[in-house]
């Protein structure tokens, strides 16, 4: 009898080892835990009724931050460790994604949500209107530019720097100076478009005839005894002209890609085309471009992003004005110089909306070549 009682005993004990569940260090953690929020609450509420800033209260804020959030996750960690294991293995990469994620839902979900919630109302957010505000974006003549141009620098931005970067990376490859090639063409992506702005306005500027020429492109053409040209007023030209320089501060991204994936075509591949008589041409075409098409496509796409959502270098330079206009620097004048809050709402979402289909494309490319 007494036997029987201890395999039973001993069976049970099995089993809860089995299932991995240890309640003593459950209950352990528990109360851990319960005294580190506790302590969190405290020290919210103390470093919310401070009114003085002070080195005491910074440092509390210092060590309160950073060592409740290890002592949060360290009780956490041990609460979910002593679950049964089929729990710990569901809830463990929850404790170490769920604060990125709960991040990201905070500073980008719910301000998208807010914006779309906003653009259902006026100007000032006191009446809803419902979808007049998308209704005025896809009539307005200014939208409707804005549009236009931002196609054109889709279309025309994106197939020049793939278009480059791809040449130039095949130009590199074979040059001595490979080394110094690359690292000047790529030097501009160290220039915020910003500063790319201020540089290329010097390079554009005009002045009156009767005035020395401080531009490079106008100091020029007075050299050869031509008159000076206001190039980011000469609509529509001065679009293309403002699409040369986020070329120029882009290309080097495309060439850097593209040079990484071009040294990954295996050589015995191209030595067999060269040997079937294929030109140094076609080689290229049949092997070199099919070997590298996710590449081109991920190129494509994140330089398309980039030059539907341009702003910085359109703004820098003109304003928006001379019908260079585009979608960024719509949205901010009727947000922050208007302040039509609906409206500028309105537009941003229709943003968003244009830059989801190609985002969501890039991330499918990324996922077949198990880059995520």
């Amino acid at each position: 009898m007494i036997q029987e009682t201890k395999k039973a005993e001993t069976r049970a004990g099995s089993n809860v080892s089995a299932a991995g569940f240890d309640p003593a260090k459950f209950g352990i953690a528990l109360v851990g835990l319960v005294i580190v929020l506790a302590i969190l609450l405290a020290g919210f509420i103390y470093l919310k009724g401070t009114t003085g800033v002070s080195i005491f209260n910074a440092l509390v804020a210092i060590v309160w931050g950073v060592a409740g959030v290890g002592a949060l996750y360290y009780t956490v960690n041990s609460l979910i460790e002593s679950l049964p294991n089929v729990w710990r293995g569901r809830l463990l990469p929850y404790l170490f994604i769920g604060p990125a994620m709960g991040l990201l839902f905070w500073v980008l979900t719910l301000p998208t949500l807010r914006t779309l919630y906003q653009s259902f109302f006026n100007q000032d957010t006191t009446q809803f209107v419902g979808l007049n505000n998308y209704i005025a974006t896809f009539t307005d003549s200014g939208m409707l530019e804005s549009f236009r141009n931002n196609l054109i620098w889709i279309f025309g931005g994106t197939a020049s720097v793939v278009i480059l970067g791809l040449l130039i990376a095949v130009l590199a490859d074979r040059s001595k100076f490979e080394t110094v090639a690359k690292a000047l063409i790529f030097m501009p992506m160290a220039i915020s478009l910003v500063g790319a702005g201020v540089i290329w306005r010097f390079v554009y500027d005009a002045r009156p005839v009767d005035q020395q020429q401080i531009g490079v492109l106008n100091s020029v053409l007075v050299g050869l005894g031509i008159e000076p040209q206001a190039w980011l007023t000469l609509q529509p030209w001065n679009n293309f002209f403002l699409i040369i320089v986020q070329i120029w501060a882009g290309t080097g991204f495309a060439m850097v890609l593209f040079s990484a994936a071009i040294k990954g075509v295996p050589i015995d591949l191209q030595e067999a085309a060269r040997v079937d008589g294929a030109t140094e041409v076609q080689a290229f075409f049949s092997i070199v471009i099919p070997y590298i098409q996710g590449t081109t496509i991920t190129v494509a796409t994140t330089t398309a992003i980039s030059m539907l959502k341009i702003f910085d270098v359109v703004y820098v330079m003109t304003g928006g004005q001379y019908g260079t206009s585009v979608i960024g620097t719509e949205f901010y004048r009727q947000f922050f110089t208007n302040n039509n809050y609906g409206y500028g709402s309105a537009i941003a979402i229709v943003l968003f909306i244009a830059i989801s289909p190609v985002l969501i494309y890039n991330v499918r490319q990324f996922g077949k070549q198990e880059g995520f």
